[in-house]
């Protein structure tokens, strides 16, 4: 027996079902790797971020994930080469879909019981999404921009209902504006950790902190000048 149309379980209506020691015999769901590219790039490698976000409160199986990933990911490759973006998938799947086994074979009917026990078994798993939130984000150079629009246009594709193609005003993955992110550069308050960056403020303990990252006052935004 195959696996049903994914129309069957779009619609959010139940409470989430997540696998535990309840919920047993649940198969791996599709997608197995959520970062792909220059995952271990520094913040300051690639300051362009674009995002793939959601416009309907529904549920994305994790073949469709999979499938988006390996899109957005040949796409970028083709183009820009393997060492010149990261992508992320930032939903995971989560809760489980079930399905209630009918026999369709001569003879089924003495086996069937139709509607009674009809709670079904594991079929597979998928991610509750909402509207606004974020799918897929992809980081590169400021050149590299069109194409990484392009790759995740392509990748809408793969999934059920609408989505938009959203390029952020923020520095890579971090949460500091583009703005931002050059003003405190310049004044040695951030400092690189992995893909983000942390800023350091005037707050806490003196004694631990090296010359270099004393600040006299807290970090202000450039829209707040």
């Amino acid at each position: 027996m195959g696996r049903r149309p994914h129309r069957c379980y779009r619609v959010i209506k139940n409470k989430p079902y997540p696998k535990s020691r309840f919920c047993r015999g649940v198969p791996d769901p599709k997608i197995r790797i959520y970062d792909v590219g220059m995952k271990k790039k520094g913040v300051d490698t690639f300051p362009h971020c674009v995002h793939l976000v959601s416009w309907e409160k529904e549920n994305i199986s994790s073949e469709s994930m999979e499938a988006a990933r390996v899109a957005c990911n040949k796409y970028m490759v083709k183009t820009c080469g393997k060492d010149a973006f990261h992508l992320r998938v930032r939903v995971h799947p989560f809760h489980v879909l079930r399905i209630n086994k009918m026999l369709s074979c001569a003879g089924a009917d003495r086996l069937q019981t139709g509607m009674r026990g009809a709670f079904g078994k594991p079929q597979g798993t998928c991610a509750r999404v909402s509207i606004g939130q974020i799918l897929l984000s992809v980081r590169c150079r400021d050149s590299d921009a069109e194409k990484a629009d392009e790759a995740l246009r392509r990748a809408k594709f793969k999934f059920p209902g609408r989505q938009k193609v959203v390029t952020s005003n923020k520095w890579g993955f971090t949460q500091i504006t583009r703005a931002d992110y050059v003003k405190w550069k310049k004044e040695g308050r951030l400092e690189n950790d992995g893909v983000n960056a942390k800023i350091l403020t005037c707050h806490g303990s003196l004694g631990d902190r090296a010359v270099h990252k004393l600040m006299d006052g807290p970090a202000v935004s450039v829209r707040d000048e």
